[in-house]
């Protein structure tokens, strides 16, 4: 096998392309949040570590605007630009991603940003900084945000019950509320654990990547099994709850989830590089590709069927977007500051998972911060997290290759050295 300048291997004069339907096969994805077999896996929450030094490289600069272009050098913004792009190469080395972007804002600002790894095997490309990529469980944000937004114009209560809103949807809906449902304690089955969708990874590739699902009938199969736990009596993460709410805000607007999505946070904060895809297997415009470390070569596995994940995690997005979402969001821009209260309030019984509403708490060497993870469980990784007062906010993307064991360790090395840089001392929020 060759190796790239950044550690990631391909046969010699392969060209990988993305596989026919039913033909290749799936291996356990290294997952910047932890990731599970399959489905939107559960954030990662708990103290970050400061981890082992990786190799240095100098992250991927391109023309930009003059934010970005300001924030460049080494140390300018409050952050140590040198030490970042270390971390950053270390995903991709240590962690065995093979390609993995980040990026920093202060304010809405950008202060640095990086790419390293292959973003194509067949070309030798390497990744932009500013491609697009599969957000997986950060698009639950996105929803519980919509939800929230709702329930501020009184369309419903956040301890309305799942009943009264989706009548007969769920066994025993009226003892589980729209809160329950976005802080995972309503106890309900997670689909994704479900054998007919938890496949090993062969039958994944085999039937399971091209497979086109409805709500409905990722409901049912949640259905078939009982649940984890009373409702309000533990924390279990599952993707059923957003699931359920997706089809409550469907419900009460009368639009797709995504559409309402669109309206109110795309459109609104204009997020170009974001969508909420149907049933679109690719990604438009520039990313890099995802790929699994098979015995007879790497698998290109960049397109899927989204529709496994629906309200779950099928979002699409770039580094600038999420930074630009969570800004606004902890700034107050998309919801009144009781409902911002209501949302980074941590469900006690979350425990280390320190979960809200749609979002984490995590706990850095240099303070709290705020934001989501997660992973497909097919190699497309993600993390948003941001200080509450918008002074330092980091995106990120990785696509797991090789199950090095490191990818969290190393993950924690960037978040830690992007949120322990020197921040800026005054700032005034931008809009």
């Amino acid at each position: 096998m060759a190796e790239h300048r950044n550690g990631a291997r391909t046969a010699p004069g392969a060209r990988v392309r993305a596989g026919r339907r039913g033909t290749a096969v799936r291996v356990v994805a290294l997952a910047l949040a932890g990731a599970g077999l399959v489905g939107v896996t559960a954030p990662t929450a708990g103290a970050l570590g400061t981890g082992p030094a990786g190799a240095a490289a100098v992250g991927e600069e391109q023309p930009g605007n003059g934010a970005e272009a300001a924030g460049r050098g080494p140390h300018q913004g409050g952050v140590d630009a040198p030490a970042l792009n270390e971390a950053l190469e270390g995903m991709v080395g240590i962690g065995g991603a093979s390609s993995s972007l980040a990026r920093v804002t202060e304010y809405g600002r950008t202060v640095w940003k990086g790419a390293q790894g292959v973003g194509d095997f067949s070309t030798g490309a390497e990744p932009s900084a500013n491609g697009r990529f599969r957000i997986a469980s950060v698009t639950k944000t996105f929803v519980a945000t919509v939800v929230l937004q709702l329930v501020g114009e009184g369309r419903f209560g956040l301890d309305d019950s799942v009943e009264s809103l989706l009548p007969g949807a769920v066994p025993g809906g009226g003892s589980i509320t729209v809160r329950q449902l976005l802080n995972h304690t309503s106890g309900l089955f997670d689909y994704t654990e479900d054998p007919a969708i938890g496949v090993d990874h062969e039958t994944w590739l085999r039937e399971g990547r091209w497979r086109s699902w409805t709500p409905q009938q990722l409901l049912a199969v949640a259905n078939s099994h009982p649940p984890y736990s009373a409702p309000g009596t533990g924390w279990r993460y599952a993707n059923t709850n957003y699931l359920l709410a997706g089809m409550i805000v469907e419900r009460v607007t009368g639009r797709d989830w995504r559409r309402e999505v669109e309206r109110r946070i795309i459109d609104r904060l204009g997020l170009t590089g974001t969508s909420m895809p149907v049933h679109a297997t690719g990604i438009r415009g520039p990313h890099a590709h995802t790929y699994l470390d098979l015995p007879g070569g790497p698998v290109d596995v960049t397109e899927m069927e989204p529709s496994e994940m629906d309200a779950a995690g099928v979002g699409i997005s770039t580094t600038a977007d999420l930074g630009t979402f969570l800004q606004a969001l902890l700034a107050g821009r998309l919801l009144p500051a009781p409902l911002l209260a209501e949302m980074l309030t941590v469900a006690p019984a979350s425990g280390a998972a320190q979960y809200g509403l749609g979002i984490g708490r995590l706990t850095t060497p240099c303070g709290e911060v705020w934001g989501n993870n997660g992973s497909t469980g097919r190699g497309h990784n993600s993390a948003l997290y941001g200080t509450l007062d918008g002074s330092r906010l980091v995106a990120v993307s990785t696509n797991g290759y090789r199950n090095t064991g490191q990818g969290w360790k190393t993950s924690q090395k960037l978040l830690a050295t992007a949120f322990c840089g020197r921040r800026p001392a005054a700032a005034t929020p931008t809009g």
